[in-house]
C-alpha cells in the first residue's frame, strides 16, 4: 500500500485491494441483520428498517461498482488508473472523492459502454489469446473489469455524496395535519463516512408536502444544505422548524456509520485496533464498524404570534438531562454501537476497556447470525 499522506492510502496491491472489498460487502450484508435485530428489540420501527436498509444496500452496490473500477489494480494494463484510496485514520472508508469521481463517470457511463466491445465479445477475445497466444489477457481482462464498472453505475440506486431527501406518508394524525417520515443521507468528505437523516413531521399545510410543487423543493434544498457533520440537531430542526411554519419536526436521527477498524488497513486511536491485534483473527474477522445514532425529540408545542392575526407552532425539543450534555451534543440522547465477529468480540470482553460498557454490541457467529449484547 502506498501513503499519499498520513491519512489517506491507496490500495495498489491487487490482493490487499480484493479483501478490502470483500471485507466491507461481508460487513454490509451483517448490517441489514442488525437492522432486523433492532427491530425486533423495539429500537426501530418497520418502516425505518426499510429506509436504513436502502441505504445499506445502495452501499453495497457502491462497494461493488468501485471493486469492478480497481479490480485489477497492481496489475500492468497498458494504461494508469489510479488505486482506490482510503482514510486509514479516521473512517476506513473510501475517501469521498472516490464517490465523487464515481458520480461523474455515471453521467457518462452510457457513452462508454456504447464504445465498448459486449461482454461475450471480450470474453471471447481472452479465450482466443489465452489458447493463442498462450498469455495472460491482462488488457481484455482490464477492458472488461471497467465494463462491468460502468454497467454497475448504470443500474443506478448507488449511495452518493449527496442522496437527496425522500418522504414516505405514515398516516395523518387528524384531517387536516399529515405525518411524514423524511429521510435523506450524505457522504460526509470531513470524516469520510456514510450519514443517514430521518425526520419524522407533523405537515398542516393545505396539500400534502410530496405534491406541493412550492414547498417539497425548498425543503429538499434546505435539508441538503444543512446535512453537515459539525451542526447540532438541535441547529439543524430549530433552523428547518423557524424556516416552515406549516411543517412541524418531531424527531430528527442521525446515524454516522462508521469508522470500520482493521487491523491489517486502518491505523485509528483507541482500544479497538489493540483488540483486533490482541484477537489475531484469521482473514475476514479482523475487523470491527462503529456507527453512532444521535437522536433529538420534541418535547412539547408552544404558539408563537406571527403577524397581527395568526399564531403559529413552534417545537421545543428535549436535550439530554444528564450533566448538561444535552447542551453540548444538541440531542436527546446519542446511543454508540458497534459490531464485529466472535473471536474479536471475546477479546473485548476480557479486556472490558473504558467507555465500551454503555456500547451496543452485536457479534456476528456461525452461519452469519448476529447476536446482540
Amino acid at each position: 500500500m502506498d501513503a499519499p499522506d498520513h491519512d489517506h492510502t491507496g490500495l495498489t496491491d491487487l490482493f490487499a485491494s480484493r479483501r478490502y472489498f470483500r471485507k466491507f460487502e461481508a460487513i454490509t450484508g451483517h448490517l441489514t441483520r442488525v437492522a432486523g435485530a433492532m427491530e425486533a428489540d423495539g429500537s426501530l420501527n418497520k418502516t425505518e428498517v426499510k429506509v436504513l436498509t436502502r441505504y445499506v444496500m445502495a452501499l453495497t452496490f457502491t462497494f461493488r461498482a468501485l471493486s469492478m473500477k480497481y479490480l485489477l489494480v497492481g496489475r500492468d494494463t497498458g494504461r494508469f488508473f489510479g488505486s482506490l484510496t482510503i482514510d486509514t485514520h479516521e473512517s476506513g472508508f473510501p475517501v469521498a472523492t472516490e464517490l465523487m469521481t464515481m458520480a461523474n463517470d455515471a453521467q457518462q457511463a452510457a457513452a462508454h459502454l456504447a464504445n465498448m466491445p459486449s461482454e461475450a465479445a471480450l470474453k471471447d477475445d481472452m479465450v482466443r489469446v489465452i489458447i493463442t497466444d498462450r498469455e495472460i489477457p491482462t488488457k481484455l481482462q482490464f477492458a472488461l473489469s471497467q465494463r462491468l464498472y460502468y454497467q454497475e453505475l448504470l443500474k443506478g440506486q448507488l449511495f452518493w455524496t449527496q442522496n437527496d431527501p425522500d418522504c414516505v406518508w405514515l398516516g395523518n394524525v387528524a384531517e387536516d395535519r399529515r405525518r411524514f417520515l423524511l429521510h435523506w443521507a450524505v457522504y460526509d468528505s470531513q470524516t469520510n463516512l456514510p450519514v443517514v437523516y430521518l425526520m419524522e413531521l407533523e405537515d398542516t399545510g393545505s396539500k400534502a408536502l410530496p405534491k406541493d410543487e412550492r414547498r417539497w423543493p425548498g425543503v429538499q434544498a434546505h435539508l441538503t444544505a444543512q446535512s453537515l457533520g459539525g451542526l447540532k440537531l438541535l441547529t439543524i430542526a430549530r433552523g428547518f422548524d423557524e424556516d416552515f411554519s406549516d411543517l412541524h419536526p418531531k424527531r430528527l436521527r442521525r446515524f454516522h456509520l462508521g469508522p470500520m477498524y482493521s487491523s491489517a488497513y486502518t491505523r485509528q486511536s483507541g482500544p479497538l485496533p489493540k483488540v483486533l491485534a490482541d484477537a489475531a483473527a484469521p482473514e475476514g474477522q479482523d475487523w470491527a464498524l462503529a456507527w453512532t445514532a444521535e437522536d433529538l425529540q420534541s418535547e412539547r408545542v408552544v404558539e408563537e404570534r406571527a403577524g397581527w392575526f395568526s399564531k403559529v407552532e413552534r417545537e421545543v425539543f428535549a436535550l439530554d438531562p444528564f450533566a448538561g450534555r444535552g447542551a453540548d451534543t444538541g440531542a436527546t440522547q446519542t446511543e454508540r454501537a458497534i459490531i464485529l465477529p466472535q473471536r474479536p468480540f471475546q477479546v473485548l470482553a476480557e479486556r472490558n476497556p473504558p467507555g465500551f460498557a454503555d456500547v451496543r454490541k452485536f457479534v456476528v457467529g456461525g452461519g452469519g447470525r448476529v447476536l446482540r449484547y
